[in-house]
């Protein structure tokens, strides 16, 4: 009979530095995240034999990452002089038209953004070309194919993309304070815990890596003014976010809870069967159903301190004309909104309709939800963003 995959600390930190050749991970503040994780994973999340070699191969690889960008760091230390500006960051609440929006924004040559390939793997591989020829790239494109031949029902809940714009969260996740993990198993245990720490070194890590990232860009010849960020993470730690990013703009998307919650449980159960043995749907909805309903109290809070810092957008407005609403935000941060930006957002919208994708199908009791109950826990955001409208 087989042993398990291990997923001990040590040897997995064994493994990652034979791997990349090096030793150096920087800063330690991920140590105890990486081992309330690794206890997580092990004796909560039911994971498959391929589940449990799965999330050993994904956390090696990130701490890859974490001893090549350090190894660039040390050979580079221009690096860090990289200024990142004042970012526009998109939250709400997933499933609430934040990577439509997202992407509608990229299309701004003067917008860095960062690619699912670049979020997956910052650290260019060694001895790796940047731009076209990228193997990060070859690679990525790989995982993606993977994760949809795993999970079919993926290509209708998020349109998955190499080459596309995608979450920084994926970045955070290198210094394992994210909701990354528990977007792909239930480990409760990380989930308490990650709610109760500081965020600031997971997004003083972020900062960081988008520094590499736009070093990495100026030197395949991307020139940008500014960053288009996005992740729904950031709802519960806006405050933070604000700090280690004080030019930034938040804007916030809005949709019913009620259509939006079930919509990420569906999401969630189906990243969760990727890697797991069994998922019960009703195990899902009541997690992420409290889950984000904590995040948006916490951002709700952060608006009464710094209202002039948001700039509002609803989902229908956005579904129905997301360039539009792309103008309005335009004028909310002062930027000039170029016909020849209007024109490559246009078609990028041509190209891409959301109706090419397969229908995404649920309902609310396969999650153990009901109306009644969204509503009462997300009573106070409804009444301000959704009644209204």
């Amino acid at each position: 009979m087989e042993m398990a995959t291990r997923l001990d600390e040590q040897s997995i930190l064994d493994e990652a530095r034979r791997k990349a050749g090096l030793s150096d991970f920087g800063d330690e503040s991920f140590r105890e995240p990486l081992r309330v994780l690794l206890a997580a994973l092990d004796e909560e999340a039911g994971l498959r034999d391929f589940g449990r070699a799965a999330q050993r191969s994904r956390i090696v690889d990130l701490l890859v990452n974490r001893l090549r960008a350090e190894d660039a760091f040390r050979r580079h230390p221009e690096i860090l002089d990289e200024e990142i500006g004042a970012p526009i960051v998109i939250v709400g609440l997933p499933r609430t038209g934040t990577t439509l929006l997202h992407r509608t924004l990229a299309q701004d040559a003067r917008f860095y953004s960062a690619r699912w390939f670049e979020c997956r793997y910052p650290a260019p591989f060694p001895g790796g070309r940047l731009g076209a020829g990228d193997p990060r790239i070859v690679q990525a494109q790989s995982e993606v194919r993977a994760m949809l031949d795993g999970s079919p029902a993926l290509a209708a809940i998020h349109p998955l993309d190499a080459l596309a714009p995608d979450e920084e969260i994926l970045l955070l996740e290198h210094s394992f304070l994210s909701t990354v993990p528990e977007s792909a198993a239930n480990v409760p245990s990380y989930g308490r815990w990650l709610d109760a720490q500081d965020q600031t070194p997971g997004y003083r890590y972020l900062h960081r890596l988008l520094q590499f990232l736009q070093w990495q860009k100026a030197r395949s010849g991307e020139r940008g003014e500014r960053w288009v960020l996005k992740t729904p993470h950031h709802l519960g730690y806006a405050d933070v976010l604000l700090e280690v990013f004080p030019g930034a703009r938040i804007v916030q998307t809005h949709r019913d809870p009620v259509e939006s919650i079930p919509s990420l449980a569906s999401m969630i159960t189906a990243l969760w069967g990727l890697i797991a043995e069994r998922v019960d749907p009703k195990v899902v909805g009541r997690l992420w159903n409290d889950k984000m309903a904590a995040a948006l109290r916490r951002c709700l809070a952060v608006r009464e301190r710094h209202p002039d810092r948001f700039v509002d957008v609803w989902y229908l407005d956005a579904v129905r004309d997301p360039v539009a609403e792309a103008a309005r935000i335009y004028d909310a941060v002062g930027m000039p909104f170029l016909p020849e930006v209007e024109q490559a957002m246009r078609a990028f919208m041509a190209t891409h309709p959301r109706e090419g994708r397969p229908p995404h199908q649920y309902t609310l009791a396969e999650f153990g939800l009901a109306p009644e109950g969204i509503a009462r826990d997300f009573a106070e955001y409804r009444a301000r963003f959704i009644a209204k409208r």
